[in-house]
């Protein structure tokens, strides 16, 4: 992965190089080469990235409400697009997701292509290869946003909390998943009322999104409001995506 470590943003910088040689090898004025170049960072129909953790919410969530209508835009899936990233990415968002089918960030938040570095486990599972892949952003570009999300009728968390409740364990390399899961379950078993594995999931999400956002690396970032780490769930019925905690204000 090549990401700047500082600088502009990926469009006004990538889109921006390409339409000023353009426009000088056409013997523009320097105004009409900076008109060029702003028109060319703001081509996408989602706008310039957004550069706090606030924004970078706002951008997602915004996206979610267009896969929940139906009134996608699809932006910035095209080969303009991929050739603009070729040499450089500086994404806006991290998505720590479940591997289920139905749940593709890309899609749910209607995003294109280089806005999100995504890592998917089953049942949100995690231990430090994990963990390091989703603090590449904010520790090497400045990503300013982190959101965790689970989801409805989750099928490794379900697996999960029948082995554990029965102390079957699940076959091969699914315990490693069921013993990320156990804190989860412990918590699920202390609360009462509504259906257990629901309760499960969404404590699997919190629970990530709270050790995450206090990590000896990503804390700092999150106490400076550089970075803000959310904690969300996904219904498969609707196609909305319910805020848990950790929203930016």
């Amino acid at each position: 992965m090549s990401v700047p470590a500082d600088g502009p943003g990926r469009r006004t910088l990538l889109a921006g190089t390409v339409s000023l040689a353009a426009a000088s090898l056409a013997g523009c004025s320097s105004a009409e080469v900076v008109n060029v170049v702003n028109k060319a960072a703001t081509a996408s129909p989602t706008g310039p990235p957004p550069g706090s953790p606030k924004a970078a919410y706002e951008r997602l969530m915004e996206g979610n409400r267009r896969w929940v209508s139906g009134a996608l835009q699809h932006p910035d899936r095209d080969p303009t697009r991929r050739e603009l990233l070729a040499t450089e990415q500086q994404p806006y968002g991290v998505v720590l997701s479940c591997i289920d089918s139905r749940v593709p960030p890309e899609l749910v938040f209607d995003t294109g292509l280089g806005d999100l570095f995504v890592m998917r486990t089953g049942g949100l599972a995690v231990g430090p290869i994990v963990t390091g892949s989703v603090e590449y952003g904010p520790m090497t570009s400045g990503t300013p946003l982190i959101v965790v999300l689970g989801h409805q009728r989750c099928g490794a968390v379900s697996a999960a909390y029948k082995a554990l409740r029965e102390g079957k364990p699940l076959p091969g390399n699914l315990q490693a998943i069921e013993r990320a899961l156990r804190p989860a379950y412990e918590q699920s078993v202390r609360q009462s009322g509504g259906d257990p594995v629901e309760t499960m999931a969404k404590a699997q999400v919190k629970l990530t999104a709270d050790a995450l956002r206090g990590n000896r690396d990503l804390a700092p970032m999150v106490s400076k409001g550089n970075l803000a780490v959310v904690s969300a769930y996904y219904s498969l019925d609707t196609g909305q995506v319910e805020i848990l905690n950790g929203a930016p204000a």
